[in-house]
């Protein structure tokens, strides 16, 4: 942090105790040239702070701070500033190839006679691990133990890469696997609210204290805007270039303010809330956009239901979905077992500066407003693809029963029964078939949790038993929730309906849900079933959850337990019983669902601060299995060339000084034709890898058994798997082919069928260019940076859709291929594609602007021509930059080369 120019006269000194702060006063800036700033949206002023604390006069001049009191005019902007993180957040499917890349760097540095020390982080980086763990062994004691084991026999290269880049790489800390998923430990541990660091200043050695922020790489990463710190997810190659020091540039967003007023009826939940939420935010259209809650709603929301609320900042769309600080802040801080130095130092300065909300606070501006009374909030599940398809739960079996015709089109199968062999039951459409108590999003939330547990204590005591064809599984965000609900006594009923502890990471929200029993994965895919899973995660896309199962639904923990034991959706659980006890007689959900009071006299008995201070106290050391990982090479890493998970990427062959020009795009065939809502799943899959697949094939080719593919996520850091694994997704439709499913496309101008990555490689041999075209929402859900690298190592020049999601967009522009959008309203159907025409992008050569107009040319099969305008979703002069350096990494080493 090199001194701020401080053209505002802002720089002031905060004292608490005997300790004295540094701080750049809102307050102060408010009076010397930025009248009104006081009436910005929390979130804005967070960003406000960030830019003088770093004005510098070329990353930051003093016209771009006044760009967010001009804000306030239209509550818009069209101005770019440069935003600098505290901190960057990692989890390890999305680490370990920027941890590869950064030792590529490394190799390119010491290949082009530079300092290799120079590529280190100069921003702090925890890495948490927490995506690697899969449930294969469920439904018993040993699981968990089971679970571990199997863990490290696949990941043992990766975990031994990591552990050499945290040794290798200032500011870079590991949180080994077994201690919970990033957000949670990020939200119970990691977050301060207000950051502080030790800087020098005209010479003198001074501590710095400003608000806490971030950028992860994963989506969920805005799980941390509940405890008012401002961060949201980023690509991996964003990631690198902030812990590298580089500003991530960024348009002033607009503001979507939700007030919040009156309270959660009883018997609904936080999980409820955010459903409802993410419907209401989706229909708005937040997508790039900032959302901030205000309202005397927030009086009576708990850190942990905003948490959830924060969280699913992706599935409506918006940057971030930022909390202000305030008493319940304070409360939770301590509460998790924060130092009291910490709490009171939060307190004081976000009451100097303005950044604490109180019920006299006045109502921010914003851009708009939107109105919720959580009153009016129901009982509610998301699916059967999509987070934001609310389903009532009183209408959940009926939905189901719709979308059985509608969108599976087996409506005539309703009542369609098989048997299943080696066992003394029937499965049909319907069945739920996976129960998993997971994800970050409510496993952070007590009150949902011990709810979970007061439910299966309940429903034991009445006899109740889970369905014997669900394969039930309990994942913690943190050890903390397996501390409360031990100590609150509900783990034995937990664990006799099924839902022993699995492992404590992302498990089946991602994919790693672990094989179906066989007798039921055989009866699922012999008979085409339409089964269901339903999880207390966040995302429920096609083929993500499980590639068997095709009916996925989001409901909170209590609801998971609850649909375990009906086994079905096709059931109302509102008025028809979930099942019989000993007597025979019928027990219905209502008779089971713990109270209001029930939840908090539990929690207050159950838990305290002391839990977090003990289980986060050697965060970083991990246990006996993390300390026997061995660690090879030294400032640069030891490659492995038998290696299948970590190889050293192609990004820097051959790379020179300065960056080669800029070229047209001319002859370009069409390497897929896609729908709306492709998502990253659907580009770069993290779930299981087929044996037939170009990746499984790759892999057996060197020597991988079927049995050790593990999955496309956990061999992120390995170019040769994930480049085969794009577009390779079993759910994926290329309109090229009718829209059967999966990750095929025709070869041009033959029209030979062949998998993407076959076509691709063809294409590139013959030194022809391919572009991708689809509709709207490219690019929707995880922030993975494989759906940017995939797709440009495969040849990809240009990705032309309707409109893509913020982070793809983003990753696509720093992996140096061009993000296009049609104009006038046009689409790919209004062109006609078929996937015969060829495609001309003209302009490029000429050099880019900012959202320029460029030419696109489309030769049709029949001999026709049509011009085709587009957009070009290169958005800052800084994404200028690094698309003329053929991505942002290019970029930055040059930049490093020459410092």
């Amino acid at each position: 942090m090199s001194a701020s120019l401080d053209s505002f006269n802002c720089r002031r000194t905060l004292s608490l105790g005997k300790k004295k702060y540094v701080y750049f006063s809102l307050k102060a800036a408010e009076k010397n040239g930025l009248p009104g700033i006081s009436r910005l949206p929390f979130s804005l002023k967070v960003l406000l702070e960030n830019l003088l604390r770093h004005e510098d006069g070329r990353t930051v001049a003093a016209k771009d701070i006044r760009a967010l009191a001009d804000w306030l005019t239209k509550r818009s902007s069209e101005r770019e500033i440069a935003f600098r993180p505290a901190r960057v957040l990692m989890q390890d499917f999305t680490g370990v190839p920027a941890v590869v890349d950064l030792a590529a760097m490394r190799d390119a540095m010491k290949a082009l006679g530079g300092d290799v020390k120079k590529i280190n982080p100069l921003t702090p980086v925890d890495l948490i691990i927490d995506h690697s763990v899969m449930v294969d062994a469920f439904g018993s004691r040993t699981a968990f133990k089971t679970n571990v084991v199997r863990e490290y026999q696949r990941n043992g290269e990766r975990y031994a890469f990591l552990r050499w880049g945290a040794k290798a790489f200032d500011q870079f800390r590991v949180v080994p696997p077994g201690t919970g998923i990033c957000h949670q430990v990020n939200l119970e541990y990691l977050g301060q609210t207000v950051w502080t660091a030790k800087k020098k200043l005209n010479g003198k050695a001074v501590e710095y204290a400003y608000p806490d922020t971030l950028v992860g790489t994963d989506s969920h990463t805005t799980m941390i805007n509940s405890l008012a710190v401002l961060g949201w997810g980023v690509g991996g190659i964003e990631a690198e270039a902030a812990m590298l020091g580089q500003a991530m540039s960024m348009l002033i967003p607009e503001v979507i303010g939700v007030r919040l007023t009156g309270k959660l009826k009883p018997g609904v939940t936080a999980t409820d809330l955010v459903l409802t939420v993410t419907e209401m935010l989706r229909k708005r259209g937040v997508v790039g956009k900032f959302v901030e809650f205000f309202g005397h709603g927030l009086d009576d929301l708990s850190l942990e239901d905003r948490a959830t609320i924060s969280n699913m900042s992706p599935e409506y769309g918006a940057t971030c979905g930022f909390f202000p600080a305030d008493r319940e802040t304070l409360r939770y801080l301590k509460a998790t077992g924060r130092k009291a130095e910490r709490v009171a130092l939060v307190e004081k300065y976000a009451r100097a500066q303005g950044l604490f909300r109180d019920k006299k606070t006045p109502d921010p501006e914003f851009s708009d407003v939107l109105n919720l009374d959580l009153g009016s909030v129901e009982s509610s599940l998301a699916g059967p693809r999509r987070p934001q398809d609310r389903v009532a739960l009183s209408r959940a079996g009926q939905e189901f029963a719709d979308a059985l015709s509608h969108i599976f089109e087996k409506g005539n199968e309703r009542a369609k029964r098989v048997k299943v062999e080696r066992a003394n039951y029937t499965l049909g459409h319907g069945d739920v078939v996976i129960a998993a108590i997971t994800s970050c999003t409510n496993t952070s939330n007590p009150s949902v949790m011990i709810g979970a547990g007061l439910l299966a204590q309940k429903a034991v005591a009445r006899g109740l038993k889970t369905k014997p064809w669900v394969k039930t599984s309990l994942a913690p965000g943190s050890q903390v929730v397996t501390e409360y609900l031990a100590k609150a006594g509900l783990q034995k009923s937990l664990d006799a309906l099924g839902f022993e502890l699995v492992g404590y990471g992302c498990t089946t929200c991602i994919g790693n849900s672990g094989p179906l029993p066989e007798p039921v994965a055989q009866a699922v895919t012999d008979n085409d079933l339409v089964v269901a899973a339903v999880l207390s995660g966040n995302r429920n896309f096609e083929g993500r959850v499980h590639p068997q199962v095709r009916a996925n639904y989001l409901a909170s923990p209590m609801l998971v337990v609850a649909y375990a034991l009906a086994g079905t959706m096709n059931i109302n659980l509102t008025s028809d019983p979930i099942g019989t006890d000993r007597e025979d007689k019928p027990v219905f959900l209502r008779d089971i669902w713990p109270s209001a009071s029930e939840i908090k006299s539990a929690m207050g008995k159950s838990i305290n601060p002391a839990m977090f201070r003990r289980r986060y106290g050697h965060v970083f050391d991990g246990g006996p299995d993390w300390k026997k990982v061995k660690v090879r090479g030294g400032t640069t890493y030891d490659w492995d060339a038998k290696s299948t998970y970590v190889k050293n990427p192609p990004y820097f062959s051959d790379m020179t000084t300065a960056p080669a020009p800029l070229t047209n795009i001319r002859g370009a065939r069409i390497l897929g034709l896609f729908g709306d809502s492709i998502t990253t799943d659907h580009i770069s899959p993290a779930g299981s890898i087929k044996k037939d697949s170009p990746a499984g094939k790759y892999l057996i080719e060197h020597g991988v058994e079927p049995a050790d593919f593990n999955s496309y996520g956990a061999r992120r850091g390995n170019h040769e798997v994930m480049m085969r694994g794009a577009f390779a997704n079993i759910r994926i439709k290329n309109e090229m082919l009718g829209g059967r499913e999966g990750g095929l496309t025709l070869f041009q101008p033959t029209g030979e069928e062949m998998p993407i990555y076959d076509a691709a490689l063809r294409y590139q041999e013959a030194g022809v260019p391919t572009i991708v075209i689809a509709g709207k929402e490219y690019g929707a859900g995880s922030s993975r940076d494989w759906a940017a690298k995939g797709p440009r190592l495969l040849g990809v020049r240009a990705v032309i859709v309707e409109s893509f999601e913020r982070i793809h967009r983003s990753n696509l522009v720093g992996m140096g291929v061009l993000p296009l959008e049609f104009m006038g309203g046009k689409t790919r159907k209004d062109y006609g594609f078929t996937g015969k025409e060829v495609i001309d992008i003209e302009g490029i050569e000429k050099g880019l602007s900012p959202r320029m107009t460029i030419k696109g040319r489309i030769a049709y099969a029949d001999g026709r021509v049509a011009e085709m305008p587009l957009l070009a979703r290169i958005d800052t002069l800084d994404e200028v930059a690094y698309f003329a350096n053929g991505g942002i990494l290019p970029f930055v080493l040059r930049h490093l080369l020459a410092a």
